[in-house]
């Protein structure tokens, strides 16, 4: 039976502590873990920005930002008011020396806490917080730094951030942060292939035909247009996301859970990619960008229309909002196996999921029935589950007529605790000072250099963007791309 374990004392300073990410996802998940009472009565919540307010302003803010995300129950007087006792606020400009000092009286004080620097800022500012904090002696053997995502807008940029932070803090003691590896579904990977005989033996070529990954979004870029025309569909979720899972799903057996063991294992995938070059890259990838259309029954703009936005100040270029991709593992394992991979904004519906689509049998008994194939699919969003399709008689007389059915794993109706958000269980783990969850630094520069070849490789060929409509699955192209294959993405129920 599943329990919350209190973790140690602790000092969590969010630097960024009034952005949006801690207003949606950070402050939510520290007070699930609160109201689960896993936090002491001495630890602290410090949040760093360069707003200008008190602690008790602070508490207000986050009061604010909790009542539009959570139900009355959820919000609980009581827990509010042992959550709101820990709330702290500092103004600071992070890249000034001045006010650094002033922090460190701040955070002084007898106790003996496990101190976490959260970096909830643009990474350009991640290597000056680490030499700030360096020099204002905050950082010790006991620290430990998250860094948010994307580390880097390339492998280059990557390495400088990685070295710059490198210099204070030890790898074991960095945590770069992919909210997709603290999902259940992500996590269950491990058990249903190495705590199930069934499916290790048919995880690999000689069973499965090919994979799919899918990771789509119905919402658009909206006042994220400035970073996502610098940024792109390739960069901000393949290279961190789509990478990630796939390194879980393709990875050989770990020799444990360790978490050295288990990353040692994915770097092996990222290592085993193959390069996509000039050459093939109009064949094996696509670049999508989306106009107007309807989604979820409303009608909503393009791309270029949030662009035309009076905020909006950067000039439009030909960035992608979809992607997809036709990646291969070259190994034992997993040689001839496609690995088709599809993101985008604006799409049908959203939607996470992994399928294993599994070869036919190699004859069938039962005349001109149709058999399908056996299909394993990964639900990640947005509900978590296993379902594998089996082929199966109907029952009744008239005939041996055959059926493919779902048998279904539902998290949600199976167990009755769950971790509402990948966040909670993410900064649980940090706290805990256990690194499995996360990207080591190898992990993060290979996955830049498999991206660098792809981005090099469409600048070479000139590769533009094929428009979709919103509301739909993709460009054209993309369903061509599995066509050459004599393939087809899997239809989402």
């Amino acid at each position: 039976m599943a329990e919350f374990v209190p973790v140690d004392p602790f000092d969590l300073l969010i630097f960024g502590g009034t952005g949006d990410l801690a207003r949606r996802k950070l402050l939510p998940a520290l007070f699930h873990r609160d109201r689960d009472e896993q936090f002491s009565a001495d630890s602290r919540i410090v949040a760093i920005s360069r707003g200008d307010m008190d602690d008790a302003a602070y508490a207000e803010w986050v009061h604010d930002a909790l009542a539009a995300q959570l139900t009355p129950k959820e919000l609980e007087p009581a827990v509010w008011a042992r959550f709101s006792a820990r709330l702290c606020h500092y103004s600071l400009d992070m890249q000034d020396d001045s006010g650094w000092t002033g922090l460190g009286d701040r955070l002084d004080d007898t106790h003996c806490r496990n101190r976490v620097f959260y970096l909830a800022t643009a990474p350009s500012l991640f290597g000056t917080i680490a030499a700030q904090i360096a020099q204002a002696g905050l950082a010790d053997a006991r620290s430990r730094i998250v860094l948010e995502k994307p580390v880097g807008h390339d492998f280059d940029s990557a390495r400088e951030i990685n070295d710059a932070v490198g210099a204070v803090f030890s790898e074991s003691q960095i945590y770069r942060i992919d909210h997709y590896l603290g999902k259940e579904t992500v996590q269950n990977v491990l058990a249903l292939r190495f705590g199930n005989s069934l499916f290790e033996p048919l995880w690999a070529r000689g069973a499965v035909d090919h994979v799919q990954i899918t990771v789509a979004e119905n919402l658009g870029v909206g006042q994220r247009f400035d970073f996502y025309n610098r940024t792109g569909a390739l960069r901000d979720m393949v290279q961190n996301h789509m990478l990630q899972l796939l390194c879980m799903i393709a990875m050989e057996p770990p020799a444990s859970m360790d978490h050295d063991d288990i990353r040692n294992e994915k770097i092996k995938v990222l290592r085993a990619l193959k390069p996509i070059t000039a050459d093939v890259v109009d064949r094996v990838t696509v670049r999508g960008r989306y106009t107007a259309g309807i989604v979820a029954g409303e009608p909503v703009p393009g791309y270029r229309e949030e662009g035309d936005s009076p905020d909006i100040k950067t000039t439009e270029q030909d960035t992608e909002t979809f992607v997809s991709i036709k990646a291969e593992i070259d190994n034992w394992r997993w040689n001839g196996t496609p690995f088709y991979l599809r993101t985008g904004k604006r799409m049908a519906r959203k939607l996470s999921e992994i399928v294993f689509q599994f070869k036919p049998v190699p004859h069938s008994i039962f005349g001109d029935q149709p058999l399908t194939p056996n299909r394993l699919v990964l639900s990640l969003q947005p509900e978590e589950g296993v379902q594998l399709t089996l082929m199966t008689k109907e029952p009744g007389p008239g005939g041996f007529r055959m059926r493919s059915l779902p048998l279904n794993l539902n998290f949600p109706d199976a167990f009755s605790v769950t971790y509402p958000d990948a966040y909670e269980r993410l900064l649980m783990e940090v706290l805990r000072g256990n690194p499995a969850l996360f990207m080591r630094r190898d992990e993060i520069e290979s996955a830049w250099r498999w991206i660098d070849r792809i981005i090099d490789s469409w600048h070479t060929r000139g590769v533009r963007t094929h428009e979709y409509m919103a509301g739909s699955w993709g460009p054209t192209d993309s369903f061509v791309l599995l066509d050459r294959d004599d393939r087809r993405w899997a239809q989402p129920e």
